[in-house]
């Protein structure tokens, strides 16, 4: 099986295959990512999980399938490569957060999708690697955005054009990693993510989420006013007045 879908009742996993090929992207995975993020807007749903049944995250593109598409037209191409940025446009709609798992490492596209992510979570000794160049070919999903936002522009030039791998530990020590485990151990740590967020606000959480995305992309003055407006109407809010409630009460909040 390429991909799979489970409901794990307020989070839900999405469990990639295709272990033959180092998890390399497969229209099931596209499917079950779009479907998870349709799902997400159910309320008792507050987390999403990316990983991997193998023993690598996404190993990216299939090379098979890319020589198959030298042969169509440029716009048949780029219509095949939105495919890909619509599952990336989704992840980044999505109202819950999305834990990337990565055991291995992550490479091409299978890195744009765990900088895609809210919450990266990586065993020791993972390898992020932006492979493209080596079959001359170049960035998509959305990496080169994501790096631009995380890395400074020298290690994304030299992870982009000369595909070197950078190693899990730097990663966590430039901040894209959250959590660094031990092999094996990135789901555990993923799930704790996911209860965390399973007991705060999800209302306040959506919100923050969504200011915080588009943080990168406006001026002070835009942000501010975004802050404004969410702070306005969060304070009215029910979760503000549980939060409010149980802090004052020295009670830990109950937000259902």
């Amino acid at each position: 099986m390429s991909a799979r879908l489970e409901d794990a009742g307020d989070r839900l996993i999405i469990w990639n295959g295709n272990t033959d090929k180092r998890g390399a992207l497969s229209p099931e995975l596209y499917a079950c990512i779009l479907q998870a993020c349709e799902m997400a807007s159910e309320r008792r749903i507050r987390a999403i999980i990316l990983t991997a049944e193998g023993p690598f995250f996404c190993a990216g593109g299939d090379l098979n399938v890319l020589i198959n598409r030298q042969g169509m037209a440029e716009d048949e191409r780029r219509a095949g490569i939105e495919g890909l940025h619509d599952v990336i446009r989704a992840m980044r709609a999505c109202p819950v957060p999305i834990i990337a798992a990565i055991e291995g490492g992550a490479a091409g596209a299978g890195l744009s999708f765990a900088l895609a992510c809210d919450i990266v979570v990586a065993a020791q000794g993972a390898k992020f690697v932006a492979a493209y160049v080596k079959a001359g070919l170049v960035p998509d999903g959305g990496l080169t955005a994501h790096l631009a936002r995380t890395v400074p522009r020298q290690l994304s030039m030299e992870m982009c054009m000369l595909a070197q791998p950078v190693l899990a530990e730097r990663m966590h020590a430039l901040g894209v990693v959250n959590a660094l485990t031990e092999v094996g151990g990135a789901m555990d740590v993923a799930r704790g993510f996911a209860d965390r967020f399973a007991a705060g606000p999800r209302d306040a959480q959506a919100a923050i989420r969504k200011m915080v995305a588009a943080a990168y992309d406006v001026t002070e003055a835009e942000q501010l006013d975004h802050e404004r407006d969410a702070m306005g109407f969060a304070t009215g809010a029910p979760e503000a007045a549980e939060g409010i409630a149980a802090f004052l009460e020295k009670r830990s909040p109950n937000y259902g």
